[in-house]
């Protein structure tokens, strides 16, 4: 038998603002003392398939615990694009530019880049920026 068992995990201010912390409310159970700290760690799963893209955002060590039931709120601030988000966005022409372009997938945007004339055909130019945007907060 296991000597810790979680009992609940919830998730605090949930929904939440892109610049608040994680907080995690952890509600756990210890048969008997422990002496040594216990390690608590978020892990972001970035693939079911393998542990290979799993990244630890954050872990604390909690302890010495004694036995019974325990409770403790686990916060850590985003840093997953927190400081620069990178929003996409552009008018795509399904109509046959992509033989021309670059390979510029992980590139940031130039924020001053307008296409060629021949890859805005179907969209007038006036419209390019107001018709499609999106409000941003």
């Amino acid at each position: 038998m296991a000597k810790v068992q979680v009992l609940n995990v919830a998730v605090l201010d949930n929904p939440s603002r892109f610049g608040n912390p994680f907080q995690f409310e952890i509600t756990f159970e210890c048969m008997e003392d422990l002496p040594e700290d216990l390690e608590w760690k978020i892990i972001y799963v970035g693939s079911a398939e393998s542990e290979e893209y799993d990244q630890t955002l954050d872990s604390v060590l909690v302890g010495p615990v004694p036995a019974g039931r325990h409770m403790f709120v686990f916060q850590l601030q985003r840093n997953i694009l927190a400081s620069n988000p990178r929003v996409t966005r552009f008018h795509i022409n399904w109509e046959g530019c992509a033989d021309r372009m670059d390979d510029s997938e992980n590139l940031d945007p130039d924020p001053n880049f307008i296409p060629s004339p021949s890859c805005l055909k179907s969209v007038p130019m006036e419209t390019w920026f107001l018709e499609k945007s999106m409000d941003l907060i």
